[in-house]
């Protein structure tokens, strides 16, 4: 297994997806639909029936090709934290996007293993009719949680992630489905391949140093070359977990593009979402002005930059600073957490110990605190003046009765800002001759051309 994990993907005959599916051959049987009878809730409709007629009250026609498109989410190696992360979401939350609240996208069909009303085959029947070709729309598929070896698991009599069980062992015996086998045998025709959180964009935890599954990431699985149906290359929306809001939107770009109204999106190189993991998590960081000038937290609940309790957010991708984490509320460093670097391809082996300074920080921390130490001063000297009616100043006294024992400004910093004053006002034209803006050289009903006299 060790060889399977190290070895350069450039001298892989096949991908890991199609050793897999190498090993367990085709698969042409399925569920009995007479034998495993209709749906037991009393209102004898599966989930995509029940919500397609409030959608279709909403919206009887929609626009572009697609009328509806399947979704089918596995999860792997995973903590359903995605999940959850994406229930939150509100710009578009996963409601409006299953019941067509946004003009030109198609109805959603989530196939969920947790929020679906379906199991056992009548959940799977949907992901069935897609591998056999009979499913009446395109789909869609979605990872959480990472990939595992599962040749490495069979080879010892069991298996890592299984997702239901099929009539696909000799002679039609029912054996256990992993979402590894699901993945590989959807991917080929799927619309577009999704990977939700860093166990799915990159192998995250479950791939950590020591672990013995094997685990992967969506793209190691299906390889640099693959594209889906839609020519789409495999998108990763990182984050553990991610921003809900990150995520559907990411979704609602790419129904967009299938749908033939909008260009695909903007992805990096690692197919992440330019828009939204272009920046740095330190370059719209709240606490990023501390940082500037040089004042960092000494502990957990300072309110200044975290780099020296942990922070590795001068180098990390992500916007959970300009977002929040739902609703545009919270994320780690606006509620007071270092970041550890969790969406990043690194997470987490080049990023432990955590909430221990990163090496790399030394140098530049240093030269802050040097700048820091002039320029705090002289932003704390402008900002006293600037706290001061220019009355105040004429008339030497405060009149606040909160200040009664505050101390006026020195003679020092009068002539100080006298200077500082002059400087100013040396490009401002309300309070200096300069040419105005449209000035005409005739003078307007024999008055002056001089707009001063």
């Amino acid at each position: 297994m060790e060889d399977r994990q190290t070895r350069s993907p450039k001298l892989q005959a096949r991908t890991p997806a199609q050793e897999l599916l190498d090993a367990l051959g085709p698969v042409e049987r399925f569920h009995d639909k007479e034998e495993v009878g209709a749906f037991g809730l009393p209102s004898g409709a599966v989930t995509e029936d029940m919500l397609s007629s409030v959608a279709d009250a909403r919206h009887p026609k929609r626009f572009g090709p697609l009328e509806k498109l399947h979704v089918f989410w596995f999860a792997g190696m995973s903590c359903d934290g995605c999940s959850v992360a994406v229930t939150g979401a509100t710009t578009p939350s996963i409601e409006s996007l299953l019941l067509t609240a946004h003009p030109g996208l198609p109805r959603v069909v989530l196939h969920h293993p947790v929020l679906n009303m379906e199991s056992g085959p009548h959940y799977v029947r949907a992901a069935e009719e897609a591998i056999a070709g009979t499913l009446n729309a395109p789909y869609a598929v979605v990872l959480e949680g990472s990939i595992s070896d599962e040749l490495a698991a069979y080879a010892s009599g069991g298996y890592w992630a299984g997702q239901g069980e099929e009539p696909w062992g000799p002679d039609g015996e029912m054996r256990p489905v992993t979402a590894s086998e699901w993945v590989a045998r959807l991917a080929p025709n799927a619309a577009a391949m999704m990977a939700i959180g860093t166990c799915a964009t990159w192998g995250g935890v479950p791939s950590a140093e020591g672990n013995p599954t094997g685990a992967m990431s969506l793209m190691d699985w299906l390889g640099k070359d693959y594209r889906s149906t839609f020519g789409v290359p495999v998108v990763n929306v990182p984050g553990c977990p991610p921003i809900g809001d990150n995520f559907t939107e990411t979704v609602a770009a790419i129904l967009y593009f299938l749908q033939g109204f909008g260009p695909l999106p903007e992805f990096d190189e690692l197919g992440r979402p330019a828009w939204l993991f272009g920046e740095t998590v330190h370059r719209n960081c709240v606490r990023g002005a501390y940082y500037e000038e040089g004042d960092f937290a000494e502990e957990f609940g300072d309110p200044e930059c975290l780099v020296e309790v942990g922070c590795w957010g001068p180098v990390v991708n992500c916007n959970i600073t300009s977002r929040g984490m739902i609703n545009h509320v919270g994320g780690c460093m606006n509620a007071g957490g270092p970041c550890i670097g969790c969406t990043m391809p690194g997470f987490p082996d080049k990023f432990t110990p955590f909430y221990k300074r990163p090496p790399g920080s030394f140098a530049s921390t240093t030269v802050s605190r040097m700048v820091g130490s002039v320029i705090r001063p002289l932003r704390k000297f402008s900002n006293n003046n600037l706290n001061r009616e220019v009355r105040w100043d004429r008339q030497g006294a405060t009149p606040s009765g909160f200040g009664r024992e505050m101390a006026e400004p020195s003679v020092l910093a009068q002539v100080n800002h006298k200077f500082y004053d002059m400087l100013r006002r040396s490009g401002d034209r309300g309070k200096a001759k300069a040419e105005v803006w449209g000035r005409r050289d005739e003078a307007p009903s024999g008055g002056s051309p001089d707009p001063r006299v």
